[in-house]
């Protein structure tokens, strides 16, 4: 017994063992083949018992040699899979974007290979021939940042070193660091600039020279130029402590200015941007005005009147801080002209506080109509819901609605805008072409529409169609999204929110949807053989807050009829659902999707009828206007060759062919009317 048994388990163990030979030799082709890495060292005992031979392994160590194959299988199983898992894109988004578009090398290298077989000149020549950066990139944001920073400390602090004295003796050394630091970030802006690309017909332009001559005839060429010029070499006869010569740097503030541009475009938060923006100009202007005033008191005399600074003998006023903050204090309240400060006295303090008043009252009218106009843009939204809801409120209130509804509205109200769904989708990306509205209506409702079954198979172009024509709706707890017997003239996807098919009596529950859920599609595809027709087929409601897609029949009969693939789709599982009910008919052979009531046809002839009326308008005027310009063209013709025949004749004439050509075309239009 035991022999017969020990001969019927013998096949059985010769086809484990050429299972585990086959393991193990995949195994050692799978090490073979994948490129070393840092963790391969930790698994060095492993692999060393498994590059013993298969058999001897089985025979000589038996469980201990399985297991080390079968770890080792299990590792590299799951190396493949982090590394599928870390560059597999996601299917629903690749199937819609289609594949990504792979740019191919431009040069070709001649050089000889490195040891390990990398054309190391080849690449770096490469790299370095086709660098251009490209204004949309992070990376010349990222550079625009740097030099913003440049231009604002010349635009800053050059005017207070010139100013003040004390400000520039006491820190020289690191003044000079930072000048050329800042000279050399200029120079380098230059280099950015010449290989800076723009577009041309859509397409990044790479060519150096076009690139070159398209920087070098800008005025932003001479400006950056002059920004550069070495005025600096005047310290020699100067000395170091005149930094007016570097007033040259402040040309270079266009580059500042766009950088504000691109972060007022990139930021989430623009009004508050701007509101920053706008402090920090003001500032600037406030600080060059304190420095101004300053340099005025210094060359009129500290202290020799009133209105200028007081004398610096005084050790008050005599240190740089207080100094600087006198200075601005001053000029902050003579710009916005709210303090009493001391009356001018010279002619030329007259002048002096005369445009500082003027430049006052811009800056206050540009602070209260920029801010003013930024608040609003921060509550607009707010605003407009709010009217909205006061616009209902008043309506209900002059009709009388009872209470209760009343507050079931105003719950409705509350919960769009807690819950951030105030806002009109279709409103806010009417602007963009249909592509990008498609691909940001995929990415904002990606797992919804992942779990919706006719999306999971359906093709790219019919998923842009149906995504464009979905519609949001939410409804309150309680309501009925449709009822048994009612017509069908939408379909519904669940985007979030359950849903409950109900009986009749509202109370017995038959099934449960959740997101991702569609329904309704049966009273609106009219399906062969449906007892309903185009009425619904079961009775819907809310259970709580349900955000819902809402798909009307003529947008779903658009978008599938050219997608004869999903039309299949959609009436095979419509007729599956339909047979689990008992509401088919399979004798039937009236409906269908493509199938039009007499209504629809009606409707679709009269909108061609008018469409073909306005075609038959405007080619009528456009051969009016032809016919007139053709006589007005004879007219002249005639009047060339006939010099000598008087002008009245000539008007004679034309009238004449205009009459009988009026003529003819009145007998032409007038016809149907004389057999009629």
């Amino acid at each position: 017994m035991t022999g017969q048994t020990e001969r019927d388990l013998s096949p059985h163990r010769l086809s484990v063992k050429t299972t585990l030979q086959e393991e193990s030799d995949r195994a050692e082709s799978i090490r073979s083949s994948r490129v070393p890495s840092v963790c391969d060292d930790t698994s060095s005992e492993l692999q060393r018992v498994a590059a013993l031979d298969p058999e001897e392994s089985v025979q000589r160590k038996g469980a201990l040699s399985r297991l080390v194959n079968l770890v080792l299988t299990l590792r590299e199983w799951a190396h493949r899979s982090l590394l599928e898992e870390e560059e597999r894109p996601d299917s629903f988004l690749e199937r819609f974007r289609g594949p990504e578009l792979r740019i191919a090398p431009s040069r070709v290298s001649t050089a000889p290979p490195d040891a390990n077989g990398n054309d190391t000149k080849g690449i770096f020549k490469r790299k370095w021939d086709v660098f251009v950066v490209s204004p949309s990139d992070d990376a010349y944001y990222r550079w625009l940042f740097v030099i913003a920073i440049a231009v604002l400390y010349n635009w800053i602090l050059v005017v207070a070193r010139a100013c003040f004295d004390k400000l520039q003796v006491g820190n020289y050394i690191c003044w000079l660091v930072l000048d050329y630091l800042s000279d050399l970030v200029y120079i380098m802006d230059t280099c950015v600039r010449l290989r800076t690309g723009f577009l041309e017909q859509g397409l990044l332009v790479k060519d150096h020279a076009k690139l070159r001559d398209s920087y070098i005839h800008t005025f932003q060429f001479k400006l950056d130029v002059v920004s550069i010029l070495p005025t600096d070499l005047a310290y020699v006869t100067t000395g170091i402590h005149t930094p007016q010569l570097r007033f040259n740097r402040l040309l270079r503030f266009p580059r500042m200015f766009e950088f504000f541009d691109r972060t007022e475009t990139r930021t989430n938060y623009p009004n508050i941007f701007r509101i920053c923006n706008l402090v920090l100009y003001i500032l600037v202007i406030i600080h060059w005005n304190a420095c101004i005033y300053f340099a005025i008191s210094k060359s009129l005399g500290f202290g020799s009147d009133t209105w200028v600074y007081p004398n610096i003998s005084n050790p008050e006023y005599g240190s740089l801080t207080r100094g600087y903050v006198y200075c601005l204090y001053w000029s902050t309240l003579t710009l916005t002209t709210i303090g009493e400060m001391p009356a001018p006295v010279r002619d030329e303090e007259y002048l002096f506080v005369v445009f500082d008043f003027l430049v006052g009252v811009l800056i206050f009218a540009t602070i209260v109509g920029n801010v003013g106009s930024m608040i609003a843009n921060m509550n607009a939204t707010r605003a407009e819901f709010q009217a909205r809801i006061d616009a209902i409120k008043h309506y209900m209130h002059f009709r009388r609605v009872s209470k209760e509804l009343e507050a079931r509205v105003i719950k409705w109200f509350d919960y769009l805008w807690t819950n951030k769904k105030a806002v009109d989708e279709q409103e806010v990306l009417k602007n963009l072409p249909n592509k990008l509205r498609a691909e940001i209506a995929i990415n904002v409702h990606l797992e919804t529409l992942k779990k919706v079954r006719i999306f999971q198979d359906c093709e790219a172009g019919l998923l842009v169609e149906l995504v464009l024509k979905l519609r949001p709706q939410v409804y309150s707890p309680g309501d009925y999204i449709c009822r048994k017997g009612d017509i069908g003239k939408e379909m519904y996807i669940i985007k979030e929110g359950k849903l409950v098919v109900v009986a009749d009596d509202g109370v017995t529950q038959y099934a449960l949807l959740t997101a991702g859920s569609c329904f309704g599609e049966i009273s609106i595809l009219n399906i062969k053989g449906s007892k309903m027709g185009n009425r619904r087929t079961a009775n819907i409601r809310s259970i709580g807050y349900s955000d819902l897609f809402c798909l009307s029949k003529d947008d779903l009969m658009e978008a599938v009829t050219e997608y004869p693939d999903a039309k299949k789709v959609l009436e095979e599982r419509g007729r599956e659902i339909l047979t689990k009910e008992g509401l088919l008919d399979e004798n039937a052979e009236s409906g269908g999707l493509g199938k039009e009531d007499t209504e629809e046809k009606v409707e679709r002839l009269e909108s061609s009828l008018d469409t073909l009326q306005t075609r038959f308008a405007r080619l009528l005027s456009e051969y009016t206007a032809t016919q007139q310009r053709l006589k007005q063209r004879v007219t002249v013709v005639e009047r060339q060759l006939n010099p000598t025949v008087a002008d009245a004749d000539v008007d004679t004439d034309a009238e004449g062919i205009i009459e009988a050509e009026s003529g003819a075309v009145a007998n032409t239009e007038g016809s149907p009317h004389v057999r009629q």
